[in-house]
């Protein structure tokens, strides 16, 4: 990526910040607060809707996915964390200073921060990492509506990453000529499973929530959120209440029998590891 484009990402990045409503001139413009909050996990986890749950608290500001840092993080992913981590450090001060942050406790929720999350703790050791976890199914579901992995995919993310079915850079090199011949289903559950691989890889560096506990016991995720983070808890509930349950289970109606079997070849093992069965 080169220097232009992205200086490009990250004035667009801390602009959509900077239009965040909350906060005073004097927090806004007072010293940042080293503890960020990387929420990560598989994309259609939940992960935005915590993340905002988190922004809407008093002190606290969602950063939404920061374009800049899901550009580097392919190039990032293979490096060493020790020279990694100060460009994670740039990429994210920038974005927290050109977009009025201030005191503000910041909340970053690109998904694909999990494959550099050591990087990040090391560039920030104050931070905390939360780590959500969806049953894989119901994501596969998610992902086939949102058609990002899709075979007939075309175009970009924001990042300036492309759909479609072309092997990316979580994929395992010896079967990136496999990723794209197999078909959306399985192609969907390969990527829920290297995202929650990665994560549960943290150990106690992340806190794992499940999103199905979310939905059905907000207020208990919310006193274990608000120990974990020193947050407030009566707001943190209200706004966990919000989680949309009726999307639990949703594979058994969704997915053909052929999809549910490409699931379980691909991604068996996990869902079974984590009580997914």
């Amino acid at each position: 990526m080169s220097a232009l484009r992205s200086a490009a990402l990250e004035l667009r990045a801390a602009g959509r910040v900077a239009v965040r409503g909350g906060g005073g001139l004097r927090e806004r413009l007072g010293a940042a607060d080293e503890r960020i909050v990387f929420v990560v996990g598989c994309p259609r986890s939940g992960t935005t809707f915590l993340a905002r749950s988190l922004g809407s608290l008093p002190g606290f500001v969602d950063l939404g996915e920061v374009a800049p840092l899901k550009a580097a993080i392919p190039d990032l992913a293979g490096g060493e964390p020790v020279a990694t981590a100060p460009r994670i450090r740039r990429i994210l001060d920038r974005t927290r200073r050109y977009g009025l942050v201030g005191a503000r406790r910041a909340v970053e929720q690109t998904p694909e921060t999990v494959f550099v999350a050591d990087a990040a703790l090391r560039a920030f050791p104050e931070a905390r990492v939360l780590h959500l976890v969806r049953d894989g199914r119901d994501v596969v579901c998610s992902l086939l509506e949102r058609g990002w992995l899709n075979a007939t995919r075309r175009g970009a993310d924001d990042a300036g990453l492309a759909y479609g079915p072309s092997a990316r850079f979580w994929v395992e090199p010896e079967r990136r000529d496999e990723f794209p011949a197999v078909g959306d289903a399985r192609r969907a559950a390969w990527a829920w499973r290297r995202y929650v691989t990665a994560g549960r890889g943290l150990g106690e560096s992340a806190l794992e929530l499940r999103y199905e506990r979310m939905a059905a016991e907000p207020d208990a995720v919310a006193a274990d959120l608000a120990a974990h983070l020193d947050a407030p808890e009566a707001p943190l509930a209200e706004a966990l209440r919000r989680a949309h349950g009726e999307s639990v289970g949703r594979y058994a109606t969704d997915l053909t029998p052929e999809q549910l079997a490409d699931v379980e070849s691909e991604a068996g093992e996990t869902l079974q590891a984590l009580g997914y069965r």
